[in-house]
């Protein structure tokens, strides 16, 4: 059967699929419209070896295979530090962490320091936000040793809050730090680092009070769309502070009423199923 092409209107027996990266080469040309398939003479303009696009197009493909290859790699910095502090070979755990560290800023071409719970939206890599998480709780410690690394400590420490809240070791690494607080070298840090935890997780009062849990992890896919899809629109922030106005009297209710909790909890399971959030 005969199709046209999108682009050019000629009629052909099939169209090429066009993936991301042609999609990236099209947008530097100057056509960020590019249709999602293409007859094979237009495609070929772009994936042409020969072409200046041909060849930007093996460059950006070589960059996300290179980017693909690091994260893969990620795995060996993080089993060398968990094994070096099971050893107590804090120095060598530090590196370690601090290579998974700039290997994440790499694959999404961030800077130091830049790195962020929303580079990791896609379902496949949000898990990754709990290791993150945890490698920062171990700099933090590590950097508690010496004097020379205060001001890295307060970095982490920060970096650790801002991670922290959307994974379910949250309320673990809260306890380790206060007591951990007791006998930090700079306890200063520990505090800052507990203020900032509680500041940076706001309650999801109907989802918490449903599923009787601020960590279950319904709670935490809300929180996690709120903070990064609604939060990103004027709608969405208006939304928002209207919700934190009316829902701490609706969850007093459901409190008070245990039996509507499963269909509160039905209904917010349908919610997250809708938004795709799993």
């Amino acid at each position: 059967m005969s199709t046209k092409c999108p682009r050019c209107d000629n009629t052909v027996e099939q169209l090429v699929p066009v993936d991301d990266v042609v999609k990236s080469i099209a947008a530097k040309r100057g056509e960020s419209d590019l249709p999602e398939s293409l007859c094979e003479s237009c495609f070929s303009e772009f994936a042409s070896p020969n072409s200046r696009a041909g060849v930007l197009l093996m460059k950006e493909k070589a960059r996300e295979q290179r980017k693909l290859n690091m994260w893969k790699g990620r795995v060996h910095f993080v089993k060398n530090a968990r094994l070096a502090m099971k050893e107590n070979n804090f120095t060598e755990a530090a590196v370690s962490y601090e290579k998974y560290l700039r290997t994440l800023e790499a694959v999404f071409d961030k800077q130091s320091g830049e790195l962020s719970p929303q580079f990791f939206k896609e379902s496949a890599r949000t898990a990754e936000i709990t290791v993150v998480a945890a490698a920062y709780w171990d700099l933090l410690r590590i950097y508690d040793t010496s004097s020379k690394h205060a001001d890295r400590m307060e970095v982490v420490a920060l970096k650790l809050a801002d991670f922290l809240r959307y994974t379910p070791i949250f309320p673990d690494i809260i306890r380790k730090a206060e007591i951990f607080q007791k006998r930090a070298k700079k306890p200063e840090i520990i505090k800052l680092f507990l203020k900032a935890s509680q500041n940076k997780r706001p309650r999801c009062f109907i989802a918490t009070s449903a599923f009787s849990n601020p960590y279950a992890l319904e709670v935490q896919l809300l929180a996690w769309y709120r903070d990064f899809n609604l939060a990103q629109s004027n709608f969405g922030k208006i939304f928002i502070q209207i919700y934190y106005l009316i829902s701490p009297a609706l969850a007093f209710v459901l409190d008070r009423n245990q039996a509507m909790k499963p269909l509160v909890r039905g209904i917010l399971k349908l919610i997250i199923k809708l938004l795709k959030l799993k």
